[in-house]
């Protein structure tokens, strides 16, 4: 099971890489959820709609993707690890480089529960900016 857990950890991965939200979608189990550790605006816990939703997002806010470079990739039983390196050039032309470990627990084969952690600070100052422009659009319509 550890082996299947790791390609579906990793399809995650290149779904949010390519702003892919239907191809997260198929990852995640109904109740799926993230927690975003830290205390940063973008930290907290988001539901499977958020999840799919931001992943959707991230296809114009990241136009290059994440552009991941996998350091380590560890499974066990239904636990996967996956730490890796962001390489990314946002809309605004600004770079986003960020480190990641996700830790994924998986449940039937899907993912139950994300925990991400990553530079919030980072991610604060850079995405979530754009992430709150996005969030704006939606909410009047302008996709």
């Amino acid at each position: 099971m550890s082996e299947a857990n790791k390609k579906v950890a990793l399809d995650f991965l290149a779904a949010m890489d390519a702003g892919d939200g239907e191809a997260m979608d198929r990852c995640l189990t109904r109740d799926a959820f993230t927690n975003t550790q830290g205390f940063a605006g973008v930290s907290g816990q988001r539901s499977r709609e958020m999840m799919v939703a931001t992943a959707s997002a991230f296809k114009e806010i990241v136009p290059t993707g994440f552009r991941p470079k996998m350091k380590k990739v560890v499974a066990d039983g239904d636990t996967v690890v996956l730490e890796f390196e962001g390489d990314a050039v946002l809309s605004s032309g600004e770079p986003y480089c960020n480190q990641y470990v996700f830790v994924f627990t998986f449940a039937n084969g899907k993912i139950k529960q994300l925990n991400e952690y990553f530079c919030t600070v980072l991610a604060d100052k850079v995405m979530l900016p754009l992430l709150a422009q996005k969030g704006e659009e939606y909410a009047r319509g302008d996709e």
